[in-house]
């Protein structure tokens, strides 16, 4: 169900703490880059090889900008995939794209019956934050079957229960009050551990687990060269790249997630009074974010 804030747009508040309008294109875009960065400029790590008119089919699209680059790096290397993007609103889907990628509203619970043994690889990012036990296993059963046989899925996560942000008093608060949405919420926060027993009961093989931190508030580091990497990320000579979050990124991400807090009762707190936590916590996180990537 589509739900309108006043303030924000939010495709399913109820489930979902972020937006889908376009600050949160932005934002969205700008954290690709903070995560590609943190894997070594690598799209994916999952030893894929893929061939021509290979199946692709990517989760939580958002801006499309992760399936944009992949099937871009791809068509370089002479590769022309099929890719289908779905998320469950089209407010962010990018207003152009090649042919080969479709763009659809779906939810990976519920995927098209036609899609069975489709796909020879599966990429989904971040939906730590609307998923409950249930839904997990619903998805990863979707997913199990939607996959061709020696296919690859790659998951990429937060784990909440590893987070550490809360290095000052209000961060901490800020802590506390996502910790306790989670919980409302139903959310499974132990990604690092939830997930590959999942998978292993799907029965999926070769699980696996790389880990990186990304820190918030990262410094400004050069790039130094100007050349196109082996991902197709061409950084301009001397061009100044963050390591991680900057304070005002990871002020958005918790802006982002007001309305439904918010909305939820604020956990004993006022609206005013969370501007106002956002604010001052966010000037002293430092700490990691932890991502899970999970193969098979």
């Amino acid at each position: 169900m589509v739900q309108q804030s006043s303030e924000r747009y939010y495709a399913s508040s109820t489930q979902y703490p972020l937006p889908a309008d376009k600050a949160e294109t932005q934002r969205l875009n700008r954290q690709h880059d903070i995560i590609v960065r943190a894997f070594d400029d690598r799209l994916s790590v999952a030893p894929i090889s893929l061939r021509n008119g290979d199946r692709v089919l990517e989760s939580a699209a958002g801006s499309g900008i992760w399936a944009l680059e992949f099937f871009e790096k791809n068509r370089v290397n002479g590769i022309l995939i099929d890719m289908e993007c779905i998320d469950i609103s089209s407010k962010q889907f990018p207003h152009t794209h090649p042919p080969e990628m479709h763009f659809s509203v779906n939810t990976i619970t519920d995927l098209p019956p036609e899609w069975t043994n489709t796909f020879s690889y599966v990429h989904q990012r971040l939906l730590v934050t609307a998923m409950t036990d249930s839904l997990w296993r619903s998805a990863i059963a979707e997913i199990s079957r939607v996959v061709q046989p020696g296919g690859w899925v790659e998951f990429l996560e937060i784990d909440f229960e590893y987070l550490r942000w809360g290095v000052g008093p209000q961060s901490k608060k800020l802590t506390t009050l996502v910790r306790n949405m989670c919980t409302q919420k139903g959310m499974v926060r132990d990604m690092s551990v939830y997930l590959p027993a999942l998978l292993e009961d799907a029965g999926f093989l070769d699980v696996q687990c790389v880990t990186q931190h990304v820190s918030i508030g990262g410094e400004l580091n050069y790039s130094g060269n100007g050349q196109v990497n082996g991902e197709g990320r061409n950084y301009e000579q001397n061009e100044k790249v963050r390591n991680g979050y900057s304070t005002e990124e990871w002020r958005n991400l918790c802006l982002g997630m007001k309305g439904p807090i918010v909305q939820a009762g604020g956990y004993d707190l006022r609206r005013d009074k969370y501007q106002l936590l956002r604010n001052h916590s966010s000037k002293t996180m430092r700490e990691f974010v932890l991502i899970w990537l999970f193969e098979n």
